[in-house]
């Protein structure tokens, strides 16, 4: 192996040390199943969807902590309906002992259910650190979002980065996914020139069949044009397959310059499910150091 050719694999296999994952409320069985491929102490990411309740999301986070993972909840501002939800809720991951992370979002409904219209209305409450949470995730988009304007998203990701340094919470952002890697490193040098150091987590998609890959895409709003899919390791003329991301990290190690762009780690969707994306990222690093 050439010196080269063994710089872009450190940086490959680099890239998957402490990676994070995703789950739902409904996901305890399968997080159960996948458990022993799935490094303890990993950050996996609760997410809060509106088909599930308070008692489903606060036993999901004590199941990540009992089988030996890092729970981070989410917290969708839309979605909640007053003030005493967000602090029942809250209430409850201090309790379990699970408040350390959360992650807030806006979410998906157009209109608020309560009185938080976006994520940094959670963060302005300073009821996040009265309950015990030390780091706050926030979301990125590098392809930008389908219901909110460039302008728009990079003001509020200004905010939110001044409202946790004023409120000395630590931070960090995950990224919507993508399949294209120019945008993303593009995307995280801009967050660098606008003086926003919080670590970033490349949003990637783990493997899954590309038809479901391509029904998320369309849903978030991510680029999926044919050369940017064959790019990725995919045709739209033929999703009968499964896609992973082996092509899109390969090409995230080659293009990422951490002068430039900082430290970056791996969040998975785990669209194909968790054991899958677990084994799938293990094979990769061995396959990297083989």
């Amino acid at each position: 192996m050439n010196p080269a050719s063994t710089v872009r694999t450190a940086v490959s296999t680099s890239l998957l040390d402490d990676f994070s994952l995703e789950m739902t409320g409904k996901d305890v069985p399968k997080l159960e199943e996948a458990r022993d491929s799935i490094p303890q102490g990993t950050r996996i990411n609760v997410t809060f969807l509106g088909n599930e309740d308070l008692s489903m999301r606060l036993d999901a986070a004590r199941a990540v902590k009992r089988l030996g993972f890092v729970p981070v909840p989410h917290i969708s501002a839309r979605r909640l309906g007053s003030r005493d939800d967000f602090e029942r809720f809250l209430a409850g991951l201090h309790a379990d002992g699970t408040s350390d992370n959360v992650f807030v979002v806006g979410g998906d409904p157009a209109h608020p259910e309560g009185p938080y219209a976006d994520s940094l209305s959670l963060i302005d409450t300073g009821l996040l650190q009265e309950h015990g949470v030390r780091h706050v995730g926030i979301s990125g988009y590098p392809e930008g979002h389908p219901a909110i304007d460039g302008t728009a998203l990079w003001s509020a990701l200004g905010d939110k980065h001044t409202a946790l340094t004023a409120q000395s919470l630590e931070g960090g952002v995950i990224t919507q996914f993508g399949f294209d890697v120019d945008p993303v490193l593009a995307w995280v040098a801009e967050v660098r020139r606008r003086g926003i150091g919080l670590p970033i987590r490349i949003g990637v998609p783990g493997p899954a069949g590309a038809r479901r890959l391509m029904a998320y895409a369309a849903r978030f709003g991510v680029g999926t044009s044919a050369s940017v899919v064959r790019k990725y390791g995919f045709s739209l003329t033929n999703l009968m397959g499964t896609a992973g991301p082996d092509r899109f990290l390969r090409d995230l190690a080659a293009g990422h310059d951490p002068a430039r762009h900082g430290e970056l780690k791996i969040h998975f969707y785990t669209f194909g499910g968790l054991r899958a994306t677990s084994e799938w990222a293990a094979r990769f690093r061995e396959e990297s150091l083989a």
